[in-house]
Parts: C-alpha cells; sequence; structure tokens
C-alpha cells in the first residue's frame, strides 16, 4: 500500500487557507449588506455608463447599437477655407530675402502664411519689407511664391 503525498502538516495548512478564503467572503457578503441598510452605495452601484446619446445610465451599452468611426474622419483642426475661392494671385511682404543666397520669406497679407521665395522666381531684386504680388505653386517642401513682381498699392 502507498502512502500518501501530503503530510498531516500540509493538509492543515490547506484547511486553514481555504476557511481564510471562505471567511473573507463572508465578510465582504457581510459589508455589502450592512452598506445597503446604511444607504452607502458599493463600488459597482457607483459606475455610471455612457448610451449612445452621450447620456449617463446605470445600464451597461447594448453592443449592438455601438457606432464605428474611423480615425480618418475625425478632424481636430480649424475648418480650412476650401469652400471659398482663392485668388490666385497674392499679395505679401517681404519678411527675409538674403541676397548672397538668393532666397527669402514672403508673408501672405490674407493669410499671414509664411512662403518660400527664390531669386529665380523673381522679376525684381527683392529687399526687406518690400510689398509684392506673386503666386503660389506647390514644391517639394511646401508653398514656394513664383512670378514676384512689385506690388500696385
Amino acid at each position: 500500500m502507498a502512502k500518501s503525498q501530503q503530510s498531516f502538516n500540509k493538509k492543515e495548512k490547506e484547511k486553514k487557507r481555504r476557511k481564510k478564503k471562505q471567511e473573507k467572503i463572508e465578510r465582504r457578503q457581510q459589508r455589502k449588506i450592512e452598506k445597503a441598510e446604511q444607504g452607502k452605495l458599493s463600488f459597482e452601484d457607483m459606475l455610471a455608463y455612457v448610451d449612445e446619446n452621450g447620456n449617463l445610465t446605470s445600464t451597461p451599452p447594448d453592443p449592438s447599437k455601438k457606432k464605428v468611426i474611423k480615425a480618418e474622419d475625425i478632424d481636430l483642426s480649424v475648418p480650412s477655407r476650401s469652400h471659398m475661392p482663392m485668388d490666385p494671385i497674392r499679395r505679401g511682404k517681404v519678411k527675409f530675402f538674403n541676397q548672397e543666397k538668393g532666397y527669402g520669406f514672403i508673408v501672405d497679407s490674407e493669410t499671414r502664411q509664411s512662403i518660400f521665395v527664390h531669386a529665380n522666381n523673381t522679376t525684381i531684386e527683392l529687399r526687406e519689407n518690400a510689398r509684392v504680388m506673386f503666386e503660389i505653386e506647390m514644391g517639394q517642401k511646401g508653398p514656394n511664391a513664383v512670378n514676384v513682381r512689385p506690388s500696385d498699392t
């Protein structure tokens, strides 16, 4: 006849562990009953859910009414002015221009956007604070001013 692998001491420790676990469950249930009698709410009772209309409810939302929203559809910026036609000939002021290197920046008077300009795209010699007219063309690194000429005003 084979001898049991558990010793008396192991059996006693296991009994104590089970007893402690059971007592803990009973204490938790007792506290829950006492809180309910006193009018205090448990954590589960304090949970609130948001329904499909954005209102708070005490019942979990129905997964069948869940709306799927694509991340691409969310716009976090200021709406663009794409609905307004833009004049192709823009007006602005030369913010900076380096004569030696042949490049600089023009600030668009309407959008306050800084636009790169190269000496090859001008018909005049540019100086800082000069008022100019230009057209915008998209380059490799962003908008570039082309056909730059002196402004009438």
